[in-house]
């Protein structure tokens, strides 16, 4: 894997990604921050060597290099997900990748349902803490202490100075940014009534099928990182209604303006 890192990377320097300073991940629905960039380079994901395609029709599949905010910026327009039949090394090569090129923080962002019912559709989560449910983790393969501390520290996953900055940019914008702990599922299917309840139950806010993965290889490679779940649909257990997907991504593009002032905010004074 480290010879297939150094290549990938080696091939962005050569289209222009060079010395990024920050890294951004961008969720289901949420494709509007490269409006904002002044875009020195972008690329197809099925241009890359090694990385994998995202396949959901709602993510656009680019790497885009830029200046935001005065700062080098990486943004991953769309992201991969364990459902899609990806490895857990697979989902967070990026992550790997954007580490080697030069990034020195890492935003992350996704669409989620909330299980706290004080958080309605709209709003956003700063993500506290979470809980991984997925099943596995992006460090459990063979040498992975060639990249890193095989048993990473989790104690406090999101960085605290960059959460408190961000809660800051919140208030100062009138935003509501609750925070609460995320719980990442394997997906693709949506939760059941029991399921909901049993989130309830273990202490989470909000519940997705991304996030973890990368966020743990970031720590992995002590890259500081925080991440915002916008609420796209509420998991209520007494009164669940059909998920429609549609209304779903609507919800995210309707919360991301929010979402975006408060990243750019944020970029502009790291």
């Amino acid at each position: 894997m480290i010879n297939q890192i150094k290549e990938t990377s080696d091939y962005l320097k050569d289209k222009g990604f060079e010395s990024p300073e920050i890294g951004v991940i961008l969720g289901t629905g949420l494709g509007k921050l490269p409006d904002e960039i002044e875009i020195l380079a972008e690329i197809s994901y099925n241009h890359i060597p090694y990385f994998p395609t995202a396949t959901v029709e709602f993510h656009k599949g680019k790497l885009i290099y830029g200046i935001l905010e005065g700062k080098k910026v990486i943004v991953m327009q769309g992201r991969f997900h364990l459902y899609e039949g990806y490895t857990p090394e697979d989902v967070t090569y990026p992550v790997r990748v954007m580490k080697l090129l030069g990034i020195k923080k890492l935003l992350v962002s996704n669409a989620s349902g909330s299980i706290n019912l004080n958080f309605k559709k709209g709003e956003l989560m700063l993500i506290d803490d979470h809980i991984n449910l997925q099943g596995g983790s992006p460090l459990a393969f063979k040498g992975v202490e060639k990249l890193g501390e095989r048993f990473v520290d989790m104690s406090a996953p999101y960085n605290l100075e960059m959460n408190s900055a961000l809660e800051k940019i919140a208030k100062k914008h009138s935003i509501k940014l609750h925070k609460g702990v995320y719980a990442s599922v394997l997906g693709p299917q949506l939760e059941t009534r029991a399921e909901y309840r049993m989130l309830k139950i273990i202490g989470a806010d909000a519940v997705g099928m991304s996030t973890v993965p990368e966020v743990i290889v970031a720590n992995h490679l002590n890259i500081p990182v925080s991440a915002i779940s916008v609420i796209t649909d509420e998991g209520n257990p007494d009164d669940l209604k059909p998920v429609n997907i549609s209304e779903i991504i609507a919800m995210a593009e309707k919360a991301e303006p929010n979402m975006i002032t408060l990243f750019k905010e944020l970029i502009k004074n790291l």
